[in-house]
């Protein structure tokens, strides 16, 4: 990663407006289960739809955190949200963005083109340095996925000789 990355992680850690906020959450994919675990032994349940996380499948208990934790004047860190996420639930997760995103700041790191389409994103590009805006067209992921669905059996062949 750039070392512009840390500067610009410092930056957002530092927004002035944080104190304010009402509301906040960091989500890291691979930290989940251990947050889980600890909402278990506090058995405190009403605030991520009424039951443990553990006896949720992996993308429902996602989204029950995204639709009963989340809510206005907040912001949000989140690392890779789609991990759990099946498109559907990538579509669905966009609404509750819209929903929120009048009065709460998220910040995505994220390898789903679905995600990446929000209206009005701010797509950085973290794999160059200086960290870059790229235009959601030109990501690596839009094209890859693009080029798949647009020549599934060119880049299948390619793959298998």
């Amino acid at each position: 990663m750039c070392h512009h990355a840390r500067q610009f992680w410092g930056s957002i850690l530092d927004y002035h407006g944080v104190r304010r906020l009402q509301n906040g959450f960091f989500l890291r994919s691979e930290s989940f289960f251990e947050f889980a675990s600890h909402i278990d032994s506090l058995g405190v349940y009403e605030p991520y739809g009424g039951k443990s996380l553990h006896h949720q499948s992996h993308g429902e208990s996602f989204f029950s955190l995204f639709l009963n934790r989340f809510g206005t004047r907040g912001i949000y860190l989140l690392d890779e949200p789609e991990a759990a996420l099946s498109p559907a639930r990538q579509l669905a997760f966009l609404q509750i963005l819209k929903e929120l995103a009048s009065q709460s700041q998220f910040i995505i790191a994220t390898h789903s083109p679905i995600i990446m389409a929000f209206p009005g994103a701010q797509i950085l590009n973290f794999d160059s340095c200086p960290i870059e805006e790229i235009e959601y067209e030109s990501t690596e992921h839009y094209l890859i996925t693009k080029g798949f669905f647009d020549n599934k059996d060119l880049y299948l062949s390619k793959l298998f000789e």
